[in-house]
């Protein structure tokens, strides 16, 4: 098979071999987020504030996607490295069931709640307008999501993160060409507002869908999905989700962590929730490249985890947290060096400046920190063990963080020490990680 470089290829090469293309397309992926803001930051700044607000709504769809796709990858990698074929298959097809599911669940959800989810944050009418629609095109027309994200893993659990860069890259192209396009009404097409820019979102993952899904078919061997007489498997749908659960939680708890940090931020001004909403596309370009090698990482030590080959699982852990922290040391210095500029692309005011300035610099010291705990989170995936990073994800964003930014937000007064809570969860779930990863190896990768 292929694959077996995953089992063969030098630690170091792999790593690098298996994430570069993931990194690339996320950092691309990334760049769309950033273009969809910065053009809706054109039409005014409650434009911004209503896409903001809608990101935590977002953020959850996209988390249930990934976390069912997390599940097949690692099952996807242990079944390949034991060399079980039609189990993979097997996995594969449930797995793109649970993806069609997944979507249903966020249409229905968003097409009935998403008027009352802005309604329940502000009651600037014109946010509330915008936001529903935004929200509604965007889960109501998400099977592309869903889908693009599954064929994805699909080509990562096989080798391939390669072709998921084409996929999820060329996706992301169109987005960013159509954005100016539908909002603005370019080259005769209607002025569509915010609107254009969900429509302009939707039609690239439906792109980046059916580039997976080709992708697949014709050039993933190793997998074979056929939906013909097929009927859901219950004990392969409760491992998948046994592992995708917990990062489906952890994204909730991101989306939930985000709807109360804009009801604290906005106590202070709707500027200090735009603000933040910027820091969110930005810290992309530096947590994307992360996730990426999280992504490659997973199929690496669950595939050696298969082939009961511990000692390359060592390599890849050790290798893959030193590279993430020194990403996340790179991003820091360029959030406190040039954070005027950044927020300049969102063609921002004194006051965003005024805000936002001091918000990088400070929330950008937490980063570091944040990379260990990716790099921890990718090998308790890949084991089945994403409880511990659902408690990580948990006591960072819910259990210190908020509580921390209410205190200081209530006892200073002022926003700015709101941002000193992000680095102090950041060290409280480093203290976390450190202590599970010691158990998994203790208990796991020694025994090998």
């Amino acid at each position: 098979m292929e694959g077996n470089k995953l089992g063969t290829m030098p630690i170091s090469k792999l790593i690098w071999n298996m994430s570069l293309p993931i990194i690339v397309s996320m950092l691309v992926q990334a760049l769309y987020n950033i273009v969809d803001s910065v053009f809706v930051s054109r039409i005014c700044e409650q434009a911004l504030t209503a896409v903001s607000l809608a990101f935590p709504a977002q953020n959850l769809m996209i988390g249930l996607a990934t976390g069912t796709a997390v599940g097949v990858n690692a099952l996807m990698g242990r079944a390949l490295g034991a060399g079980e074929r039609e189990r993979a298959n097997h996995i594969a097809t449930n797995g793109v069931f649970l993806a069609g599911v997944g979507f249903a669940i966020c249409a229905i959800l968003a097409a009935f709640f998403a008027r009352m989810f802005f309604a329940a944050q502000t009651s600037i009418d014109y946010i509330v307008d915008n936001g529903a629609t935004y929200l509604r095109i965007c889960c109501c027309a998400s099977l592309g999501l869903f889908a693009e994200i599954m064929f994805e893993r699909l080509l990562q659990s096989t080798g391939r993160s390669i072709l998921s860069m084409y996929t999820q890259g060329l996706g992301a192209i169109v987005n960013i060409i159509l954005d100016p396009i539908f909002i603005f009404g370019l080259f005769g097409v209607p002025k569509m507002g915010v609107a254009g820019a969900a429509y302009a979102t939707i039609l690239g993952q439906w792109i980046a869908a059916a580039i997976g899904l080709v992708m697949n078919i014709r050039k993933n061997p190793e997998v074979s999905i056929s939906m013909k007489g097929f009927r859901p498997h219950g004990a392969t749908i409760r491992r998948i989700l046994a592992i995708g659960i917990p990062s489906v939680v952890m994204q909730s708890i991101g989306s939930i962590m985000t709807f109360l940090m804009n009801q604290i931020l906005i106590a202070f001004s709707a500027t200090a929730v735009a603000v933040f909403g910027v820091y969110f596309k930005l810290q992309s370009f530096v947590f994307m490249p992360v996730f990426g090698l999280n992504n490659g990482t997973v199929p690496i030590v669950a595939y050696n985890f298969g082939a009961r080959r511990g000692d390359r699982m060592r390599q890849t852990i050790k290798y893959s947290i030193c590279a993430a922290v020194a990403i996340m040391i790179v991003g820091m210095l360029m959030f406190q060096s040039i954070p005027d500029k950044l927020l300049r692309l969102f063609d921002a005011s004194e006051e965003m400046l005024r805000l936002g300035v001091p918000a990088l610099r400070i929330i950008s010291i937490s980063f570091p920190l944040a990379g260990f705990g990716i790099g921890a989170g990718s090998v308790f995936q890949a084991l089945g063990y994403s409880v511990y990073s659902m408690i990580i994800s948990l006591i960072r964003q819910l259990v210190v963080l908020i509580p921390c930014a209410y205190a200081i937000g209530r006892v200073t007064g002022d926003v700015t020490g709101v941002w000193w809570a992000f680095v102090i969860a950041e060290l409280v779930s480093l203290t976390a990680s450190a202590l599970y990863l010691r158990r998994v190896n203790r208990d796991v990768i020694r025994t090998l």
